[in-house]
């Protein structure tokens, strides 16, 4: 693939390439020169867990690599922990909320805002930590941490908003209230594709709520949560209200059992697989835990005849290439009408060969970083095979350039039977799908389990106001292909989650209701 040499801060810059620079990366321009007294990456590379607020090694004194999925070099290690040490870490977090849940709103929300300020003091540096455990790009990793930050600060904001009801009484001598208060320990296991932005869209909402936080990180990319706990420790937020626990993947499955089963944890909140997040759903059954879970998607991005096809191909760019395809609201599906079909894939085409480059993150110019892992790899090899083998034809991209590289691509002539449209790819595919009518292309888009994100680009309203509506998802993109925002709510229908995080919403999740009735006034 022809790639581009210069920086893909300029590559955006032209005025032909505007919008595609505003809506993919448009985060560039937040690579603003570190503060007085940011700290270098190296000091953010911690060694240990973070329990009560020191730094502590695993009981059996094991430790576990974090490999750099862009050059496979070691970073680090950390503890892996196990079952005995999770339920230390519960007990602690179930000790420090019996004082938190007594503070105030105003006292939470000054921490958490003093938390996010020194995310922002820091985020170069806590970029370049990211980057180097997860492998996007830098410039994505400072939009991370800023999508990061934010969460900390909407969420200092909605902890002074929580607040009760008073309700018209049937009986003169009755008062009826209603209280929402934390619900308690929250035990959260988080993502590696966003190691940063889903702890503290997690933590920050739990912590506002006054509830503390026993959270597992990915095993890919545990430096980043722990930068994060050195960083709340110095906001001031007190010992054993966030706690993070580290495992291997061996250790995980006795980990998150101990934060499913756990009479003392009352709240759990998953982000991953579905596979997984219906295994955590059957355990916290025991002891009919809260649940919140933001699980896989299977997003369609649809073209209607009516679109403006230029900014559709733009949309499309950043709804699908970006973090290389590895988010779970990544247009996984493209449909496209029969009118535009051969315009789209050839625009599409175009703009991927002219404008992605793929490289090791830190690397200037670089737009795609790796995959995750090699067995990434192996899928998204084995879904192209599958597609071309069934008659699709490779409009770009297509293979693996070593390591955990796979060059962003465009397949066409792609059917609903083929494994890229049926499977949600989390990598570089783009599989585009031929419709003729609204109502087949709504049908097919909704033949799915999963409910997460949907696309689609049109230009007549009426339509617009349709598809919206009748999309079986819990996030739409109208005429935008990147979405997400720390002040609107984030979930999805059927099998892709329960629950909402972000926004106004997202504080809920950490609150019980409490009916009070007053009598005999």
């Amino acid at each position: 693939m022809k790639m581009p040499t210069f920086a893909a801060a300029k590559i955006f810059r032209s005025a032909s390439r505007h919008r595609l620079y505003s809506t993919f990366y448009k985060i560039m321009d937040n690579l603003a020169p570190p503060k007085a007294g940011a700290r270098a990456a190296s000091s953010f590379v911690f060694d240990k867990a973070f329990v009560n607020g020191e730094w502590v090694a695993a009981s059996s004194g094991k430790t576990f690599e974090v490999v750099n999925p862009a050059n496979g070099k070691v970073i680090g290690s950390v503890p892996d922990m196990d079952a005995a040490d999770t339920e230390k870490a519960v007990q602690v977090a179930y000790k420090a909320f019996q004082s938190w849940k007594e503070t105030t709103a105003k006292e939470r929300a000054a921490l958490l805002r003093r938390w996010g300020e020194l995310v922002h003091e820091n985020k170069e540096e806590l970029a370049k930590l990211l980057t180097s455990e997860m492998g996007k790009p830098l410039a994505e990793s400072v939009g991370e941490l800023n999508y990061g930050a934010g969460f900390l600060e909407l969420f200092a904001e909605e902890a002074k908003r929580v607040e009760g009801d008073i309700i018209q009484t049937p009986i003169k001598t009755r008062r009826l209230l209603v209280l929402k208060q934390p619900i308690g320990v929250s035990g959260m296991i988080t993502p590696w594709n966003f190691p940063n932005a889903m702890i503290t869209r997690k933590a920050g909402a739990a912590i506002a709520a006054g509830c503390t936080v026993v959270l597992k990180p990915a095993e890919d990319t545990p430096y980043s949560a722990l930068a994060l706990c050195d960083l709340a420790k110095q906001a001031g937020i007190p010992a054993g209200v966030l706690n993070v626990v580290t495992s291997s993947r061996d250790n995980a499955s006795q980990v998150g059992k101990v934060l499913c089963k756990s009479p003392l944890v009352t709240k759990l909140s998953f982000t991953g697989s579905t596979f997984v997040g219906k295994l955590l759903l059957e355990q916290c059954a025991s002891t009919v835990k809260k649940v919140s879970l933001e699980l896989g998607g299977n997003a369609p991005f649809i073209v209607f005849p009516s679109a403006d096809v230029d900014a559709a191909v733009l949309g499309a760019m950043g709804a699908k290439f970006r973090c290389s395809g590895q988010t779970c609201v990544c247009a996984n599906r493209f449909y496209i009408h029969e009118s535009i079909y051969d315009e789209f894939v050839q625009k599409f085409g175009a703009t991927v060969e002219k404008e992605l480059r793929m490289g090791d993150g830190t690397a200037p110019g670089t737009t795609q970083g790796p995959l995750i892992n090699k067995k990434a790899v192996e899928k998204i090899e084995a879904q192209v095979q599958d597609a071309v083998g069934k008659g699709a034809k490779i409009v770009c991209g297509g293979k693996s350039t070593g390591g955990n590289f796979f060059e962003p691509t465009v397949l066409k002539g792609v059917t609903d039977d083929m494994r890229c449209a049926k499977e949600e790819n989390f990598g570089p595919i783009a599989g585009v799908i031929k419709f003729k009518t609204e109502d087949e292309v709504v049908a097919l888009a909704n033949a799915t389990s999963s409910g997460l994100a949907g696309y689609f680009y049109s230009r007549d309203l009426g339509q617009i106001w349709r598809v919206a509506e009748r999309l079986e998802t819990g996030l739409v993109g109208v005429n935008e292909g990147v979405i997400s925002v720390p002040d609107a709510p984030f979930g999805g229908w059927k099998e892709s989650g329960l629950g909402r995080e972000g926004g106004r919403y997202g504080i809920d999740e950490y609150l019980e209701i409490k009916y009070v009735c007053m009598g005999g006034l």
